[in-house]
């Protein structure tokens, strides 16, 4: 058992260049985890903001098992790196450009939620249609070769 993908940002990919990822641990509640094992997670909006020397993930919705429980779905959750990687985190994101967003989120061998972050730089609009012009030929290369 490798490890359990939950949910991908695949928004991520399309807006963002990923210059680096790292993996990091986040603070849940009991019925966060359980929203999570049924993967009722959206990860497309999420962002990683700097607090208080401390990194958390703003804007992702963990929808809960069962309607009756009551907590906030949106709320900021604390991620968990060593202090250095913080640190550098943070300092690498005041840079001009530079942002972290969430990649993707999993449970890991231990079965502990994990999510991959990643320092990334906002793509230009003609770098999106590129990627997308890229997409579709590679598309129509595959179709053509099926017959």
């Amino acid at each position: 058992m490798d490890k359990k993908i939950i949910s991908t940002n695949r928004k991520a990919n399309f807006l963002y260049e990923i210059l680096e990822t790292r993996e990091a641990g986040i603070v849940l509640t009991g019925a966060e985890v359980k929203g999570l094992r049924k993967n009722k997670v959206s990860l497309s909006e999420g962002m990683v903001r700097p607090a208080n020397g401390e990194l958390y993930l703003e804007n992702i919705h963990i929808a809960p098992e069962k309607p009756l429980i009551k907590y906030n779905p949106a709320r900021p959750r604390k991620l968990l790196l060593h202090r250095q990687e913080i640190n550098r985190l943070i300092l690498r994101a005041q840079e001009r450009g530079l942002t972290i967003v969430p990649v993707e989120m999993y449970f890991n061998q231990r079965g502990i939620a994990k999510v991959l972050i990643a320092l990334a730089r906002g793509k230009k609009l003609y770098d999106r249609r590129e990627a997308i012009r890229r997409r579709e030929t590679a598309r129509e290369i595959r179709r053509i070769l099926k017959k």
